[in-house]
């Protein structure tokens, strides 16, 4: 897995209320051609309301910008906003597209959100200048899956909502369903814990990775020390709406952790060392299980973040193969550094692992004793994604992250199929499995062939790293046009763009219920949409 640490997408919190609510619809008509706007309340909490505006282009043409106008009645107000910027004089507030989000392809839609207080729903309404048409609010509350919590806010209210209804949580019984949290995405990205409640995701995870800790010396160590226990938070920014104060003993996303698992009892936290840029250290591990084990048993159980972690996750890439760098300590020295785990935190904490995917004949599963490791493993995480990027600038074109190796696929065995296949035949338990999800797409440019196979000149520009891209920005910016393999792709200009979708999620999650899979993990968090697209066909999937 190709994960370097990188910054992240603007996302951030918004409140999260339990029960279903009746939405509100006011719907606009575009004279030159089906451009509307619907506006829904999501949730009610008495004091306060969510809603979403949601903008349609059913148009034959793809519409860059748009511009929302409207007035709420005496009394109301928006109190916060995300995914729009927003100016409002009096009662009468305009919202304009970000500039990512500027173009909005023919058939596709977009929505931003917001938190309220007092009169709705608006009035007055205009989208690019043509007056609304009207609405009427709708008698039926949603008949499935209405949301549980607003999206992310970029400007997040000051205030929480009545807590005396804890939130309700959904995840798959039985199913595991596992997503990673980086802990840079506090700063450029602006994600942060709370985001994993207002999004919804809280409530569908059974587990969340802490990425990532290091491997320094052969030993766990901290990878920020700021971002992981230092950086203070405002009460708006915070999960249960408490400030830090600069004399508590335990800040940053640990203590937001901490919050989360008060709020979602059913919530555990496992901290992940390694990563493909910090494996380093796993060779030295290697050569002294016991020290290393030692190491990670003092640092997740230190007494300042007593609680918050549930367990520990091995991310080594690769154990007796290459990543970015090379290790030789043979195909034993895995399956010694995860017994050694075991042996110092007996059962009290859970012992999870990412591994290759490779399933090529003589691949780097075949380099690692991963079915001996097994057995102290709770599961096992094949990071099914990554096999195909602009890493090879040239191409050719394929998707990064394939359920099956169809016919053309650039290298055998380089799919999800292949990789669990041969884990199973290795002896791994399918229940110990559970399949991966990347929540982003890897990207060519200079490609002039639709289908895959094409060639390349080089990687497509990525908002923060050339060839990676958010599915949250890729559904907007290039639509999904063709499935290869089980996962879909798309060619803009001469960009080509490989990512999941809903549906392909759901073939995925559909393929592991066939196999007995243990679940499925994604990576990661703030790759998602607003709303949880993602994270809720997984969860859905699953059941």
């Amino acid at each position: 897995m190709k994960r370097s640490v990188r910054n992240g997408l603007i996302v951030a919190a918004a409140l999260a209320v339990a029960g279903a609510v009746v939405p509100i619809v006011t719907t606009t008509a575009n004279a030159a051609g089906n451009l509307s706007a619907t506006f829904t309340v999501d949730q009610d909490w008495g004091s306060g309301w969510g809603a979403t505006y949601k903008i349609t282009n059913g148009t034959s043409s793809a519409i860059n910008g748009w511009t929302l106008e409207f007035d709420l009645p005496a009394g109301g107000q928006i109190t916060s906003f995300w995914d729009a910027d927003v100016v409002r004089t009096g009662q009468h507030y305009v919202a304009k597209n970000k500039s990512w989000a500027s173009t909005l392809a023919a058939g596709a839609s977009f929505s931003w959100g917001m938190n309220g207080s007092g009169a709705k729903p608006p009035i007055n309404c205009k989208i690019n200048g043509v007056t609304c048409s009207g609405g009427t609010p709708t008698t039926n509350p949603p008949t499935s899956n209405p949301p549980t919590s607003n999206p992310p806010t970029s400007n997040p209210p000051t205030s929480n909502p009545p807590t005396s209804n804890p939130p309700t949580s959904n995840p798959p019984s039985g199913k595991k369903v596992v997503g990673y949290f980086a802990e840079w995405g506090v700063y450029g990205r602006n994600y942060h814990v709370k985001n994993i409640d207002t999004s919804g995701s809280a409530a569908k995870l059974t587990h969340i990775l802490y990425a990532f800790g290091n491997t320094t010396g052969g030993q766990c160590s901290i990878g920020d020390s700021y971002a992981d226990y230092d950086k203070a938070y405002t009460a708006a920014d915070s999960v249960d709406g408490v400030a830090d104060t600069w004399d508590q003993p335990l800040r940053g996303s640990f203590n937001q952790l901490k919050k989360l698992k008060a709020k979602y009892p059913h919530l555990k936290v496992i901290w992940s060392f390694g990563g493909w840029t910090w494996s380093a250290g796993f060779t030295q591990a290697a050569a002294n299980p016991t020290a290393f084990a030692n190491s990670c048993y003092n640092l997740i159980n230190d007494p300042r973040w007593a609680g918050v972690f549930d367990g520990i996750d091995i991310d080594w890439e690769y154990p007796n193969a290459c990543g970015l760098q090379c290790d030789a300590s043979g195909p034993n020295a895995f399956k010694n550094v995860i017994s050694a785990l075991r042996a110092k935190f007996g059962t009290s904490k859970l012992i999870t692992a990412a591994i290759t995917a490779d399933g090529s004949n003589g691949g780097k599963i075949d380099a690692t004793d991963y079915a001996g490791a097994a057995g102290n493993l709770d599961w096992l995480m094949p990071m099914t994604y990554d096999y195909f990027g602009a890493f090879n600038a040239q191409g050719p074109t394929a998707p990064h992250s394939p359920l099956s190796c169809y016919s053309g696929i650039p290298q055998a065995g380089f799919c999800a199929e292949a990789a669990i296949s041969k884990l199973k035949a290795k002896g791994v338990p399918s229940s110990k499995l559970l399949l991966g999800v990347g929540f982003y797409g890897r990207g060519w440019t200079g490609v002039t062939q639709s289908a895959p196979g094409g060639t390349a000149t080089g990687a497509a520009p990525g908002t923060y790293e050339a060839g990676i891209e958010d599915y949250k920005v890729l559904k907007n910016s290039c639509p999904a046009t063709g499935t290869v393999g089980g996962t879909a792709y798309a060619k803009c200009g001469s960009n080509w763009w490989s990512y999941d979708t809903p549906a392909t999620i759901t073939g995925k999650m559909s393929y592991a219920k066939t196999q007995s899979l243990g679940g499925a993990f994604f990576w990661e968090l703030s790759g998602d949409t607003t709303n949880g697209e993602l994270i809720t066909s997984v969860s859905n999937g699953l059941k």
